[in-house]
């Protein structure tokens, strides 16, 4: 059941079943269930890494980057991968709506993160990833779980 609450008329906040904030530990079997430790070369930490940086491991995140907005626990921005019905010029290179990344089941999320790894010569393509993972010690990611 979807339940809003709305604050002083302008702010509006999404309750219910839409969208989750995972925990490091919940996202680490995930990723390992849906094969993306070792994925093309790419950790199971540069993918927790990732989705830190990214979302904060939530998947109701949305952010403005002007034409085009980022999606879910990946941040799957509508200008090359997802379809949001607002994006100019928009490619839809995962063959999926925008809005479907951003409910609690990521199995689409995590298919169309490896199309971009695989389209877009790896994990790189996040500067998020490039900004706060590459190079660095990322064993905290993955410890304790």
């Amino acid at each position: 059941m979807k339940v809003i609450l709305c604050l002083a008329f302008f702010l509006c906040l999404h309750l219910g079943s839409e969208g989750k904030v995972y925990t490091k530990c919940e996202l680490i079997r995930i990723f390992k269930q849906r094969g993306l430790a070792e994925y093309l070369g790419h950790s199971l930490a540069d993918w927790v890494c990732l989705a830190f940086h990214e979302s904060g491991y939530n998947t109701r995140l949305v952010n403005n980057n002007g034409p085009s907005r980022d999606y879910g626990i990946f941040q799957i921005n509508s200008k090359y991968w997802c379809n949001d019905g607002r994006t100019p010029r928009a490619t839809n290179g995962c063959g999926l709506s925008c809005q479907s990344l951003l409910n609690d089941d990521i199995n689409d999320d995590i298919e169309c993160a490896k199309r971009v790894v695989r389209d877009r010569n790896g994990i790189s393509a996040w500067v998020a990833w490039r900004n706060k993972c590459r190079g660095k010690d990322l064993r905290q990611y993955t410890a304790g779980c």
